[in-house]
């Protein structure tokens, strides 16, 4: 892999989020998850570090943290949308490589971003992700999980809910273990692009195999265009979506201390 090249990191952040409202502002350790995660994308050695927000609260937890707001629009459907308005505010050329940093990802391996950065220089693809070998069954099997596969150079050939490849012989016979032929591959929701294609992105129409497994990525692949896939080379330690994986966090943030 080259050297890291410059990028910048834009973190999304909605302060509605479905399943844990007010998420961005949820304390770990007596203080906000997005500033967790903005520290995150700082110690990775960005050029710039963004957070593009939905609500004023959330920029109001961010002052004097060294990162940048973006105020954008409440009503984006996606994140990915929510960070296209964000190149648009921060004026980036479409050459500038933009890794996508989920705002509920407060222990993301700052070398997970380096390598999404690096990935995607390198390959010469349009778009770049990470994954992580699976070492059990119920994580293979678990729709949460999302599978992805490689061709020989690296690109994903397609993501699923679903166990891919399917291993036919041996889950005729049990699904209760990790079936030989691996390492099967769990995808890892970070993401890198030029800005540009960002712009190119946003602008496709949801595909049909999107809509089926509820997958934004597969839009890219459908639409023809190329995703380089990494192996992450830390753990990336579980994100926050509910009132259990916050509590999860405090945890893990405390043992951490």
């Amino acid at each position: 892999m080259t050297d890291t090249p410059d990028f910048v990191v834009a973190i999304p952040a909605r302060y509605a989020a479905t399943r844990l409202p007010g998420k961005p502002l949820r304390l770990i350790g007596r203080e906000p998850l997005v500033l967790h995660v903005a520290r995150r994308a700082l110690a990775a050695g960005a050029h710039d570090v963004w957070v593009a927000a939905d609500d004023q609260r959330i920029a109001d937890a961010l002052e004097g943290s060294g990162v940048r707001i973006a105020m954008t629009s409440p009503d984006h459907v996606s994140g990915t949308d929510r960070l296209a308005e964000c190149a648009r505010i921060a004026c980036w050329s479409d050459d500038t490589i933009v890794v996508n940093l989920q705002g509920d990802e407060p222990f993301a391996p700052a070398s997970g971003l380096r390598a999404a950065a690096s990935v995607l220089a390198s390959s010469g693809a349009e778009m770049a992700t990470l994954a992580t070998p699976i070492d059990d069954v119920a994580t293979l099997l678990d729709p949460n999980a999302v599978k992805l596969v490689r061709a020989a150079n690296g690109d994903a050939l397609y993501f699923s809910r679903a166990p891919i490849p399917w291993p036919r012989d041996a889950f005729a016979t049990s699904r209760d273990t990790m079936p030989a032929g691996g390492p099967w591959l769990r995808h890892i929701g970070l993401y890198a692009y030029r800005a540009g294609f960002l712009q190119t992105f946003t602008a496709l129409p949801p595909g049909r195999l999107e809509r089926i497994e509820s997958l934004e990525q597969l839009r890219v692949l459908e639409a023809g265009h190329r995703i380089a896939v990494a192996l992450s080379p830390e753990p990336f330690p579980p994100g926050v979506d509910t009132p259990e994986d916050l509590a999860r966090a405090e945890a893990r943030w405390a043992s951490q201390r």
